[in-house]
């Protein structure tokens, strides 16, 4: 909190100190959730301790409370169904690291009261995120979906021998990537044309034709996994030292980043 606020990034109208004093940790689940109007889960993977977790839940919040869970890839059906507060039950997914990348996917369960969405959608908003709303549950939700869209066709073109492991990161890091922090894909098709329309019309044969030539799903295994892993680790050895520093300096590119985006959005704001 004391690195955000020195970046000019720390979230809320309070300064670091005053919102320290306003976290406080306990043992006691019962005590962790008294009065509260809010809850997010952020155990482990772990589908049975999740599920317990709820099932504890259940029996202690009101019927304002929203539950909800981090989870990247648990279905809201496996988390929820069954559960007497299933219409407050959300998953409320951030991306990481969120305190610098403000992405939340809410996901409902379909029983989910729309009221739920709408109150966790005004939270995430209120404190900063950018929450997008899923109209119902799919495996891997968005934005792992489009995630490992992109790693299969990775790894298939690394593979392949089209491509090295660093030129291939190089792609989305001096390519996609500096579009994509700013516009998504749809919105960069409709200004790579006369708009949305006009790049159909012109790009939509081509577009199959080359989708038509990807392969199948990889195993994520054997002589391409060395290959990748052998780049990876000549620019990162894969120990704690290493590693850790290389994501310090990931997350003070994306506090740049961030900041950047955050005074874009606040001069566009006066421009208006």
């Amino acid at each position: 909190m004391k690195e955000l606020e020195t970046a000019g990034m720390l979230k809320g109208s309070l300064k670091a100190d005053q919102q320290i004093t306003l976290i406080s940790g306990c043992t006691d689940l019962k005590e962790a959730v008294k009065d509260a109007i809010y809850v997010q889960e952020c155990t482990p993977e772990n589908l049975e301790l999740k599920k317990k977790i709820f099932s504890q839940l259940d029996l202690i919040v009101s019927n304002d409370a929203i539950l909800s869970s981090s989870t990247s890839t648990l279905l809201p059906t496996k988390l929820f169904t069954g559960l007497k507060h299933v219409k407050q039950c959300i998953v409320a997914h951030p991306v990481n690291p969120p305190y610098y990348v403000p992405l939340v996917e809410l996901v409902p369960h379909p029983e989910t009261d729309p009221s739920t969405v709408e109150k966790a959608y005004a939270l995430m908003k209120n404190i900063g995120q950018s929450p997008v709303k899923l109209t119902r549950e799919i495996d891997g939700f968005v934005l792992n979906r489009l995630q490992y869209a992109i790693i299969s066709e990775t790894w298939r073109l690394v593979g392949d021998g089209v491509i090295s492991p660093d030129d291939l990161d190089l792609v989305m890091s001096d390519g996609l990537g500096m579009r994509y922090a700013f516009i998504g894909p749809l919105e960069t098709m409709h200004l790579n044309a006369e708009g949305m329309l006009n790049y159909c019309d012109r790009y939509r044969e081509g577009i199959i034709h080359v989708l038509k030539t990807f392969g199948p799903i990889p195993d994520f295994a054997g002589e391409t996994e060395q290959k990748i892993n052998e780049a990876m680790i000549k620019k990162t050895p894969s120990n704690p030292e290493h590693l850790n520093a290389r994501r310090q300096w990931r997350d003070e590119c994306l506090v740049r980043l961030a900041k950047l985006k955050k005074d874009i959005k606040s001069e566009d704001m006066n421009h208006l």
